[in-house]
């Protein structure tokens, strides 16, 4: 069980106080438990025919028979064909493929089209001669806070800059995006939303919530529904050695998320969704040390987990129990039962419970409570601690039911199917083991009395008499097993169909038709994944997306940074991943082509293509990428660094000394001479000269 814990809330908890004899505790307690134990068999009976249909689920997926099915005596084979799990398995990996395709949790943090309470885009121009001066002096107008008295008429800058307000309080900050080539720009929304996104990210790494989503997305195709707990508050224990090699482990509290399975989860019956639910109760299974461990975490009663304890094991197991289990032997069960209840109570109720409350709660309708349950007595009450007040409980269908909590499985939608496909292949089989023999018949007027009737090679059988006529005659059982797979194909199309899993998707050979080509089988694929977005898009609207938004309330109230905050908004990711990253990768760089015409550069947001990119190549963009103001800040560098450069290197090999006049003739200053070579009778054509004569001998 994952230890969870509620952080310390100061004057907002209000906790029963701890007694160590059942005697002791007050009347009011009783009518707490009567409270929560009569939700919870509301919501237990409520649920019993989705729990009906789990077991008929999990048994397709298992392939196992259950009581209920009779066989008459002609049906020899017992043979189940485990398509169910064929298919369960293949939307489970489709899944898990699509959200972890970029090798991280599909989660980005970005902040709104218009920021409130953080500056959007800023800007300073460190050559502004206007408000630095011509000498560069210092600006007389300082900025907020800066203790500065401003002189008259000027006003203080309202810009809030979050994670740059040390960096840049000694700048003239002014909003929105530079026009001169020499601003330098920032994006302070952005930056707060990237930490966030980072600082979400590293809490999500260290819990584990990979692994903890994998559970959930199993069971959401097997069963209907994945469901999702946290983040709460966890100790965490991190390995560590001293110079002397002693171990002296860090200890360390973080958000974490955890996987709670559909059967310990019992919401509130009438409800739709869980933002619906009154409460939710999840019902947990500890031994005698799990249930100690609990006294080390806050607000629980330990000398009523001891009492809790010296009461001895009172686990009674439910009815689907020893199904999940495969009938293991029943030794006994030394476990614990052990509620957890989140939901609301009326402050009426609370008050003639005579609880005391805080008084900013006081005018309060109600108020939302946390109670554990153990063999009838409270172990922990306090009041919901987080802000805004939520359930720590995601439900992700499968399929959506808009009247029902509970999804639809892909295994319920093809119960039907997987039942005509094991009695086809029962038919088959049994017809082809009669059709595979013969059927005798014995004329026993023909044969001596008495003889064995057994048949095996070489076998003899005498007869009597001389009456003419033959004593053994053999008859073969007609073969229609072929008839029956073909209704059984046709059985395993209608799962294709009422799946939207296709067989093809999984690995099915001898595709014939469109799918033989190349072209045709990519047609098929991408129409087979449209089933597979729905699904994506439930994980995104129900699961990542409200819990990434906790994670962010959770670090807010209980891990404030003044660096992270700001008007974010957290973006679930798994769409996104469906498109493949090498076609996405390819598209964005075909638009990025774009960009080299300057008359469409200006319409280019360049730094979020370049972050794409790197997205598509599995690469972190946070790592290989620079932001806004780190990119200016390197394009600044390389310019100082070209003319540093270019400096030293001196003016070209052949050019003019400093200084000298400018030869544009092309014969002078070691130049080579330019222009055309004269023709006959041009000046400077040798042959214009007369050639010379030889004195007379």
């Amino acid at each position: 069980m994952e230890e969870d814990k509620i952080p310390e809330l100061s004057s907002e908890t209000a906790a029963l106080e701890d007694v160590s004899e059942a005697s002791e505790e007050k009347l009011y307690v009783s009518r707490l438990v009567d409270i929560v134990t009569t939700r919870f068999t509301s919501a237990e009976t409520s649920r019993r025919q989705y729990e009906e249909q789990w077991l008929r689920n999990y048994r397709n997926y298992r392939g196992v028979y259950s009581e209920a099915v009779k066989f008459t005596e002609a049906e020899k084979s017992r043979v189940f064909i485990k398509v169910t799990k064929t298919k369960v398995l293949a939307a489970y990996g489709q899944i898990t493929d699509v959200l972890f395709s970029a090798g991280r949790f599909p989660l980005s943090v970005d902040p709104t089209v218009l920021p409130e309470g953080i500056a959007g885009d800023v800007h300073y121009d460190p050559m502004d001669k206007e408000i630095a001066g011509e000498e560069g002096e210092e600006s007389p107008y300082g900025f907020a806070g800066d203790g500065k008295e401003l002189p008259a008429g000027a006003t203080e800058t309202s810009l809030q800059l979050g994670p740059l307000e040390n960096k840049l309080k000694s700048k003239d900050v002014k909003e929105g995006m530079g026009s001169s080539p020499t601003s330098v720009n920032y994006n302070p929304a952005m930056l707060a939303a990237k930490r966030m996104e980072k600082k979400i990210h590293d809490q999500l790494d260290e819990s584990e919530a990979t692994k903890q989503l994998r559970s959930a997305a199993f069971e959401m195709p097997l069963f209907g529904t994945g469901i999702m707990k946290g983040p709460m508050a966890v100790d965490k224990e991190y390995p560590n050695w001293d110079a002397e090699g002693n171990y002296i482990p860090i200890t360390k509290t973080v958000p974490k998320v955890s996987y709670v399975s559909v059967w310990d989860w019992y919401p509130d019956p009438d409800a739709a969704t869980v933002s619906d639910c009154q409460y939710s109760i999840q019902r947990h299974k500890l031994n005698r040390s799990q249930l100690r461990d609990l006294k080390r975490r806050p607000f629980f009663r330990n000398d009523v987990i001891e009492d809790v304890i010296n009461q001895g094991e009172s686990y009674v197991k439910k009815y689907w129990e020893d199904d999940l289990k495969d009938y293991q032997t029943d030794t006994g069960v030394d476990r614990f039962e052990v509620l957890e209840y989140w939901g609301v109570m009326d402050m009426k109720t609370i008050e003639e419970h005579e609880i005391e409350i805080p008084e900013e709660l006081e005018s309060a309708d109600e108020l939302q409570v946390n109670i554990w349950l153990c063999n009838d007595r409270i172990i922990r009450s306090v009041l919901n601690p987080f802000k805004p007040v939520r359930l720590p409980y995601y439900a992700v269908p499968y399929e959506h039911n808009p009247y029902s909590i509970f999804g639809i499985a892909l295994a319920e939608n093809m119960d039907d199917t997987q039942t005509l496909m094991n009695g086809f292949m029962r038919m088959a089989v049994d017809n082809a083991v009669l059709s595979g023999n013969l059927i005798f018949e014995v004329d026993e007027t023909n044969l001596v009395p008495g003889q064995d009737m057994q048949l095996y090679p070489g076998k003899v059988f005498r007869r009597q008499g001389g009456a003419p006529g033959q004593a053994l005659f053999g008859t073969k059982y007609p073969n229609v097993s072929q008839e029956n797979l073909q209704l059984f194909d046709k059985a395993r199309q209608l799962a294709d169909e009422s799946t939207g899993l296709p067989s093809f998707s999984h690995g099915q050979t001898g595709v014939t038709g469109v799918g033989r080509t190349s072209s045709g089988i990519s047609m098929l694929m991408n129409a087979a994944a449209g089933g597979i977005k729905t699904v994506i898009k439930n994980i995104d609207d129900y699961l990542l997306g409200p819990m990434g938004k906790s994670f962010f309330h959770f670090n807010m109230q209980f891990d404030f940074d003044e660096s992270i905050r700001g008007d974010l908004e957290v973006k679930a990711r798994g769409t996104e991943s469906l498109m493949a990253n090498e076609i996405r990768s390819q598209r964005l760089i075909q638009f990025l082509q774009v960009g080299a015409n300057p008359n469409l550069a200006p319409w280019m947001k360049s730094q979020y293509i370049i972050r794409e990119i790197a997205k598509s190549m599995e690469l972190d963009p946070d790592k290989v990428t620079n932001n806004i103001e780190e990119a200016q800040e390197q394009a600044m560098i390389m310019q100082k660094q070209q003319a540093e450069a270019q400096a030293q290197a001196g003016p070209p090999q052949g050019a003019p000394p400093e200084g000298a006049p400018m030869d544009t003739s092309g014969v002078g200053n070691a130049n080579i001479g330019i222009g055309m070579a004269p023709v006959p009778g041009e000046e400077g054509f040798s042959g214009n000269e007369p050639a010379p004569t030889e004195p007379p001998m």
